[in-house]
This record gives structure tokens, C-alpha cells and sequence, in this order.
């Protein structure tokens, strides 16, 4: 049963490109599919959604298209926090924190203070996330509880680790859904999504549609998951 779907929101440029539009209309066009995703979940009765929103190696593009970025989570904000209280949705927001624009750290704090006692459905957004520097940070941190005494370095499990991670208030993803063709995981949930199913879709993430997402949890079912047994 899938009840964690993860997707790699890839295509918002290229949607744009191929209209003639400049890449930040993807993103706009993008942020609207979010609710559109949001509803297929509550209607199938998934209990967690991850969204990778912005990449660690997103930092190094134009100044111009982060400047839009970071504006348009400004202006959508209040529609976000409106649609999440109005369908019982709960929002969190997890990356490296320090790398966080101060621009948006109010939004943030604002969407999770508000929605905190939300329970339809937790949507968690990956943002200055990578996977790699989460699984270090994670091995940081209990290297630093060993030194000081917290933890018996025999005691440390797979489990110990994702404790340790940005993501550990949620389970592990059952499906993992790529949109705009490539078929890689881009430093995505790495740790998390060892036994996940992978679907990749052809769709640009703003053209992405309720029947693409059933096709992808069609695929779920069909695969058979022993979890290497």
C-alpha cells in the first residue's frame, strides 16, 4: 500500500522553454501542480508526500531565476497556507536550514506553526536538500553523541542513522516518482528510498495529471516487494 509518495518535481523549465516562456513561469506553473497532487493523495488515502523543491546544487543557478524562486514562495504563500487548512494538510520544510534565503525563513516558519495540528496528510518539502549531505550530516552528529558520551558506538544501527537524518519525522517512501524523463535519483532521498519503488514519467512536472499519477501507482502494485528476502 502506498502510503509515502516522494516525487522529484523535474521539467518546470523545459514545460516553459517549449511554450516560449521564460524558465520562472515553469515555476509558477509548477507550485500550482503541488495542490493538484495534494488532492490525488487525499483521495487515495496516502498519509505522506515529499516534494523536492530546491536542490543544495539549485543554489548555483542564475541569480535572476533564485531571485523569482524565492519571491514566488513570498507570493504563494497565503494561497498555500489556505488550501492546506481548508483540506486538513499538514506542511514541513527540511534541508539544510542554514543555507535557507532569509527571505523565506518567515514563510516556513509561518506554514508549519499553522498547520502543525493538521492530519489528512503530512506534506513534507525538500528544500536546500541533498541526500549525500543529509547521510553526513546524520553521521556528524552521532559521531559528536559518541564523543561526548550520549552513545555506544555498538549501540549504532541503520536506525541510529535515520534518526539522525532531516527526514526522520516521516517513514520511508514506498513510491518514488520522477517527472520529465530522466531516469536518476539526483541526490534524492538516498538513504531513505532503499527499497522504493521508482516510476519515471515522461510528463514536465507542471503538466503532470491524476491519471499519470494512477499509472505510477498501478506500477506500485504490480511490482512484487520482498525487501531482498
Amino acid at each position: 500500500m502506498v502510503k509515502h509518495l516522494a516525487c522529484i518535481m523535474d521539467g518546470n523549465r523545459r514545460w516553459a522553454k517549449a511554450r516560449g516562456l521564460p524558465p520562472w513561469e515553469g515555476h509558477r506553473q509548477g507550485s500550482k501542480t503541488i495542490e493538484h497532487v495534494v488532492d490525488f493523495c487525499l483521495e487515495k488515502n496516502i498519509s505522506y508526500l515529499s516534494l523536492y523543491a530546491f536542490s543544495l546544487e539549485n543554489l548555483n543557478r542564475t541569480s535572476l531565476e533564485l531571485n523569482f524562486l524565492f519571491s514566488l514562495i513570498a507570493q504563494e504563500a497565503e494561497t498555500v497556507l489556505n488550501w492546506a487548512l481548508k483540506k486538513g494538510v499538514r506542511i514541513t520544510f527540511v534541508g539544510d536550514s542554514a543555507r535557507f534565503p532569509s527571505s523565506v525563513v518567515p514563510h516556513f516558519a509561518s506554514l508549519e506553526a499553522k498547520t502543525a495540528a493538521e492530519t489528512k496528510l503530512h506534506v513534507q518539502i525538500l528544500f536546500c536538500y541533498g541526500g549525500r549531505q543529509e547521510i553526513c550530516r546524520s553521521v556528524k552528529e552521532i559521531a559528536r553523541k559518541v564523543k561526548s558520551g550520549e552513545l555506544d558506538p555498538e549501540a549504532i544501527s541503520d536506525t541510529t542513522v535515520a534518526e539522525h537524518l532531516w527526514t526522520c519525522a516521516v517513514p520511508e517512501p514506498d513510491l518514488v516518482v520522477r517527472t520529465g524523463g530522466a531516469q536518476r535519483m539526483s541526490n534524492f532521498l538516498l538513504y531513505q528510498a532503499a527499497y522504493a519503488e521508482l516510476y519515471f514519467s515522461e510528463q514536465f512536472w507542471p503538466a503532470i495529471t491524476h491519471d499519470d499519477l494512477d499509472k505510477a501507482v498501478d506500477y506500485f502494485y504490480e511490482c512484487k516487494r520482498n525487501f531482498g528476502k
